[in-house]
């Protein structure tokens, strides 16, 4: 637990903040709050966006691939495979491997998260990604492969949890929805690049698994990006507040990741702005804890049907499974020759991309 001298600053903050009028009932610091201006080197704004943007990448990258690799695993010629008679079920499986593993790591993202923070559970999630795809790359048969699906299918979860809580929490605030944004759209590139490399690779012996272990190099950049950006300033200050770590170090620690994310145009005032993100979280810390049951009441409840909806219509319409058996229903569809299909998968992920907004 925080010390009487730790306890009395954040009391301090907390009283300045509110005669301010930055956080109050009526003002509350994450919507109407007033912050001081902003300083930033865009230089310096560019790799905390980059490396947690590579996670949606390569969670598109796999879209794409398994697309095309589901047509070169089943070439009696070209799969360099004994088991390469499939069945459908033993597809799908081979398919929806890395969904069921982005299933498990979104249950765990949460607490790995609060545990490790958002920069470890991104570390943590190219090396899901490294192993999944090395294995799914190197498999000797249909078992391991599913298990390498699994396993980057959780790195899949992980990172599309913390990578824009990272991006969102490290971003300057006015540019902050723009780089969120730009993280959603590498994902709709990660699916172009994967049609476009499965297309090269459709035709060549053992193709499937060179589609799959493209996608290790990224996750080295990955990780190494992420090892050598700065951990989050507001979840060292929520630690801070948990009583999870010293006042005063955690701040001061805070202080020196916010001028590494901001460059050298920050000057003076990074003490200043970490103690504004320290305010706004001590706010969000005295808030009582909410029930289950308060979700379906209110305005919890038409968020909550919006949110869900939005999921439930985007399933619905089987865009999804498009996306992932698009080569396979184009050679359906009449495109016979395997590069055929592939390349025309091209153009889907390129109306994807036409299509973002």
């Amino acid at each position: 637990m925080a010390s009487d001298h730790e306890q009395s600053m954040l009391s301090s903050l907390l009283k300045d903040g509110r005669s301010s009028g930055e956080i109050g009932l009526e003002h509350e610091p994450l919507i109407n709050g007033v912050h001081s201006s902003e300083s930033y080197s865009a230089s310096a704004a560019i790799f905390p966006f980059l490396f947690p943007a590579l996670g949606g990448l390569l969670y598109g990258y796999d879209i794409g691939s398994t697309s095309c690799a589901t047509i070169s695993i089943q070439s009696a010629t070209l799969s360099g495979i004994s088991w390469y008679d499939l069945s459908s079920v033993e597809i799908g499986l081979i398919t929806s491997g890395s969904l069921y593993g982005a299933l498990i790591g979104s249950i765990l993202a949460f607490n790995i998260a609060d545990f490790l923070g958002r920069r470890r559970e991104l570390i943590t999630a190219s090396i899901m990604y490294l192993v999944g795809a090395l294995v799914t790359a190197f498999a000797p048969n249909l078992v391991v492969m599913v298990i390498g699906r699994f396993v980057y299918g959780i790195g899949i979860g992980l990172a599309m949890h913390s990578a824009p809580m990272y991006i969102a929490e490290t971003a300057p605030s006015s540019i902050r929805g723009l780089l969120i944004s730009l993280k959603e759209f590498f994902i709709v590139l990660g699916m172009v690049a994967g049609y476009g490399i499965g297309s090269l690779l459709v035709e060549t012996v053992s193709g499937w698994r060179y589609m799959y272990g493209v996608g290790t190099p990224l996750a080295v950049i990955m990780g190494i990006g992420m090892w050598w950006l700065p951990a989050s300033p507001r979840w060292l200050l929520l630690r801070a507040i948990q009583g999870k770590g010293n006042m005063q170090e955690l701040r001061e620690t805070a202080v020196c990741c916010l001028c590494q994310l901001r460059g050298q145009s920050i000057g003076d005032s990074a003490s200043q702005q970490v103690d504004e993100i320290l305010t706004e979280v001590s706010y969000v810390g005295e808030e009582k804890e909410v029930t289950l049951g308060e979700v379906f009441h209110g305005k919890c409840l038409k968020a909550m049907i919006i949110g869900a909806g939005l999921v439930l219509f985007q399933q619905i319409t089987g865009q999804p499974s498009v996306l992932y058996y698009a080569a396979s229903i184009f050679q359906s569809a009449g495109f016979s020759a395997a590069s055929d299909a592939t390349r025309v998968s091209i153009l889907l992920g390129l109306l994807k991309v036409d299509s973002f907004p």
